[in-house]
């Protein structure tokens, strides 16, 4: 027989709740506070549900009623520079944070709605209305409440989306040398979520002050948690990543508030992360004014019994049992919380004058809804930061060169930069180490710059989010290398929905400073899931900015462009180009690519060829091959916004067609959108339509006839230009 020994986690797993003793040691203050914090966001809540029944918000109103107790308890002594950020339910986080901020953490329950709380109040019920007076102009709503200045990070419509991101803030607040921490608050579906499992596992092994703060209120929208899951104490989680945790009574927020107290002083002291599962009850449907007994998926009786527990009169019972209060001192703090609320939507709601409005309907008062015009901006910044930087061109460069790889220039580029600036951190996997990653990209920097170099775990969700709330937090600039662009696809949301997105969706006024480098790697036989060319997804992606450099010596001023713009910028690498020989300046490496000027690399007057990347030679080997006198334009800049059209165009002007250049495959190809650009802004000087050159519809093979089949290379180039000269000649 074998012996069995059992095992024990490295971490305690707890459960926290208070004896009577608790709430007479408890100060008088903070009970208080914690009341009056209730009121206000019930109250809030209540008139925001009262606005959508009348069809005034747009979108959900995912109400929080009945979880204020976790939200309240675990943010009331939270210090502003303290992070938190939340899910698509998330008034009642962003209201605790928010209220706590402007009052330094303590409310008089005898002038409960101060001008500053007034002023929070309104704030955010503007934005839930799409206003333009809200936190983020009116663009995130219900689901994307932010406010910087408070440690209010974003809410976020994504299950599990914002948790990465709260793990960059984390990672900023510890390396920033403070005692900082940053709670992310989820609920029980996001549990299940891997790119919160990820950070679990990401946090414990760089020890990061983040909480991870489940609101297990029972369901994910009517699916239960012992449906969803086999073992519904979802703090158990935490046991498998060696993170201390904590089941809570979230309906009890003195509960809360002594489980993050003691969560608090374990991430204040770096001693790593922790998770706090407080067991609230959203009182209503997932979204609306109805209970969730109105659907079927509960019992009358079930929700009974919580209400029975709600919060706000638990602290009211136990306070008026102390002495504390009565029943017309609650009931005061009661009416000033709805006459606040009731000041607040008289604000921005008015009788609607139409002829044939209902009696007492409202509207919108018209002067508060942001200007149309307002639509696109801030998808991304105006590049002001650029004002007064040295752009040099190579043939106007005067320093010394000489002859040199293109991932020498990789490396040697961000060794300059992260010597002149320390906010930049480099972060991916295996980067530190192979000797410089897997294909010496980061050459020589683990040792030079410790602690700058991070090798992450294979999470790319958890890794490209904590770059991105590392943008976000602004002390920092991250280089995130994606080892190849297919897995981009793993880290969609956190590449798209939450970096892409940010600075428009909360406002347009954050800046987002992160460098995402990837490799093509066609060619190098690493098959379907390897080798793709990522330039045409990012470019229908609102918010990033592509750059691909063809030549060494335009790599060293296109990164330096990169790190020096508030934007995401991705940067776009070729194994090919890694061995090729170019020009590298010999010891100035701190000029740029000027902004937006894409490289003419031939001149020629019988046709305009646009591409990047490896292509650029194979285009200008085929236009040799093929005897035509084409203008070889190297883009370099890609993306919409900064892609250099006054080249482009002029070209077109001078030769009437154009043949776009790419390697990959068919169906996520960049010259789709860019022809159809073209069409549009230059048809009358075609001569005939946008001819395109690229791969196969299949993606490339391991093998290696078929994965030659599947790309373009000088071959299919010039069979491209043919196409252009025959189309001259049918055009007579």
């Amino acid at each position: 027989m074998p012996r069995v020994k059992r095992l024990s986690p490295s971490s305690q797993w707890s459960e926290l709740s208070t004896t009577a003793a608790d709430w007479k040691a408890a100060d008088p203050a903070l009970l208080a506070t914690i009341l009056g914090q209730l009121h206000l966001i019930r109250a809030f809540e209540e008139a925001v549900l009262e606005l959508a029944g009348e069809g005034l918000v747009h979108g959900p109103a995912h109400s929080s009623i009945g979880q204020e107790g976790g939200a309240v308890g675990s943010i009331v002594a939270l210090r502003s520079a303290d992070g938190v950020n939340g899910s698509h339910r998330g008034h009642h986080q962003f209201l605790a944070k928010a209220l706590t901020h402007v009052t330094k953490g303590t409310l008089d329950l005898g002038q409960l709605v101060t001008d500053e709380v007034a002023g929070v109040l309104q704030r955010t019920l503007a934005e839930i209305l799409g206003l333009a007076q809200g936190y983020c102009a009116g663009r995130g709503g219900s689901m994307h409440l932010q406010w910087l200045e408070a440690g209010a990070l974003g809410t976020n419509a994504i299950v599990g989306g914002g948790v990465p991101m709260a793990a960059g803030n984390a990672w900023a607040q510890r390396h920033a040398g403070t005692t900082d921490l940053t709670v992310s608050y989820f609920g029980d579906g996001a549990a299940n979520i891997g790119s919160v499992l990820e950070t679990l596992n990401l946090a414990a092994a760089w020890k990061l002050p983040l909480c991870f703060f489940i609101e297990n209120n029972g369901y994910a929208v009517s699916t239960t948690v012992a449906e969803a899951t086999g073992e519904p104490r979802l703090s158990a989680r935490a046991l498998g990543f060696g993170i201390p945790a904590w089941q809570v009574d979230g309906m009890d927020p003195l509960a809360v508030h002594l489980a993050m107290e003691r969560a608090a002083a374990r991430l204040r002291a770096g001693e790593g992360p922790v998770v706090i599962e407080a067991l609230v009850y959203r009182f209503f449907h997932q979204n609306g004014p109805y209970p969730g007994s109105a659907f079927g998926y509960r019992t009358k009786e079930e929700e009974a019994a919580w209400r029975d527990r709600d919060p706000v009169e638990r602290v009211a019972a136990e306070m008026t049992r102390l002495g504390l209060i009565d029943a017309a001192g609650v009931a005061a703090v009661r009416a000033q919380a709805a006459e606040g609320m009731r000041a607040a939507v008289a604000a921005l709601v008015e009788p609607d004058p139409a002829p044939d409005a209902k009696r007492g309907a409202r509207r919108i008062r018209p002067s508060l809804w942001p200007d149309p015009a307002f639509v696109d901006v801030g998808i991304r910044g105006d590049l002001s930061e650029l004002d007064g930087a040295r752009a040099v061109e190579r043939p106007e460069f005067t320093g010394a060169l000489r002859p040199g790889r293109l991932i020498d220039a990789v490396a040697r580029v961000m060794d300059r930069r992260m010597e002149a600036d320390g906010r930049i951190i480099v972060l991916g996997e295996d980067v530190h180490k192979l000797n410089g990653g897997t294909n010496g990209a980061t050459k020589g920097l683990a040792a030079k710059y410790p602690g700058r170099v991070l090798g992450t775990p294979i999470s790319e969700n958890a890794f490209a989010g904590l770059g991105g709330g590392l943008a976000l937090d602004g002390r920092f600039r991250p280089v995130v290398e994606f080892m190849y662009p297919d897995f981009l696809w793993v880290a969609a949301d956190q590449v798209f929905n939450q970096i892409g997105k940010a600075r428009h969706m909360f406002g347009g006024r954050n800046p987002v400073p992160l460098v995402l480098r990837t490799k093509v790697a066609m060619g190098s036989g690493y098959g379907s899931q390897h080798l793709m060319d990522p330039a045409g997804v990012f470019a229908t992606a609102p918010g990033w900015r592509i750059m691909a450099a063809s030549t060494p010596y335009d790599y060293v001023g296109l990164m330096n462009t990169a790190l020096a713009i508030d934007d995401p910028v991705l940067m776009l690498e070729h194994v090919d180009l890694y061995g090729t020989d170019g020009e590298i300046p010999v010891d100035d490496l701190d000029y740029q690519i000027p902004f937006g000027r894409a490289a003419i690399r031939r001149a020629g007057s019988d046709v305009t060829v646009l591409t990047y990347l490896s292509m650029v030679a194979h285009s200008a080997a085929a236009i040799e091959r093929a005897g035509i006198d084409a203008e070889l334009i190297d883009l370099r800049f890609l993306d919409r916004a900064s892609l250099d059209w006054d080249t482009v165009g002029a070209s077109i002007r001078k030769t009437n067609a154009v043949l776009i250049v790419e390697q990959g495959a068919l169906g996520t190809s960049y010259g789709g959108w860019l022809a159809d650009e073209i069409q549009r802004r230059f048809f009358d000087w075609l001569d005939q339509p946008v001819q395109r050159v690229t791969g196969g519809e299949a993606s490339p093979s391991i093998s290696r006839v078929l994965e030659r089949a599947a790309i373009a290379r000088t071959e299919e180039v010039v069979a491209g230009l043919e196409r252009i000269r025959a189309g001259f000649g049918a055009n007579g």
